[in-house]
């Protein structure tokens, strides 16, 4: 018995999910949106056409679309964390942190939005911010040219609305990359289906399991 109660606690552990995610894009205008670029919503390990393996920066994607993926989910801050756009994020505040690039190679614009499944609390556009913040990442890809990230004079990054972001910048090589920290996400409190029914028949073998003992 023990250890079947064991078993489900163990499944309880790996099936409920912790994560915040993008949920959706859109490319609006600039030179991007007349060559046909797209929002791509990117899992990892990254499948990027050039460069080494799983990895993001120094032109790794060149094309015209915006992507974004999701890293390090619902952590708890030991410190304050500094951001560019926004306040500072006070320590003990559970946070999720997301990646939003543009690698078109030669230099377009784009214009776009990027959607949450939680509420934006900061943007981070700086180089040396985005090295500070790197341990959000934690998720096994490899941040190329890290001394070259951030945003340049004329480019923007802003939260246009509670749970989105508007990008705007015009790049070449090797590209422009920010980060997005936003609140705990609702997705973690909720199981996905497989998960519910996993623990479903978790529980209906234990309750087979006390009956047989009865």
């Amino acid at each position: 018995m023990r250890k079947l109660a064991f078993a489900i606690a163990s499944l309880l552990l790996v099936a409920l999910p912790a994560l915040a995610t993008i949920t959706s894009g859109t490319v609006t205008g600039g030179s991007a949106f007349t060559a046909g670029g797209t929002f791509v919503k990117l899992i990892v390990p990254l499948s990027n056409p050039f460069g080494p393996p799983n990895s993001v920066g120094n032109d790794t994607f060149q094309s015209p679309n915006l992507f974004g993926f999701d890293e390090d989910q619902n952590i708890l801050l030991a410190a304050p964390l500094a951001v560019d756009v926004g306040s500072t994020i006070p320590a003990g505040t559970v946070v999720a942190s997301h990646y939003v690039f543009f690698d078109p190679g030669p230099t377009q614009e784009v214009i776009g939005t990027v959607d949450f499944d939680s509420n934006v609390l900061g943007i981070i556009t700086s180089t040396g911010l985005l090295a500070a913040s790197d341990i959000l990442a934690n998720t096994g890809v490899n941040y190329l040219s890290p001394g070259d990230r951030g945003l340049e004079a004329g480019d923007s990054a802003t939260i246009s609305g509670p749970r989105q972001i508007l990008f705007d910048t015009t790049a070449s090589s090797p590209g422009d990359y920010i980060r997005v920290i936003t609140e705990f996400s609702p997705a973690a409190a909720t199981p996905e289906p497989s998960a519910v029914i996993l623990i479903g028949s978790a529980i209906a073998a234990l309750g087979w399991r006390r009956r047989g003992l009865r």
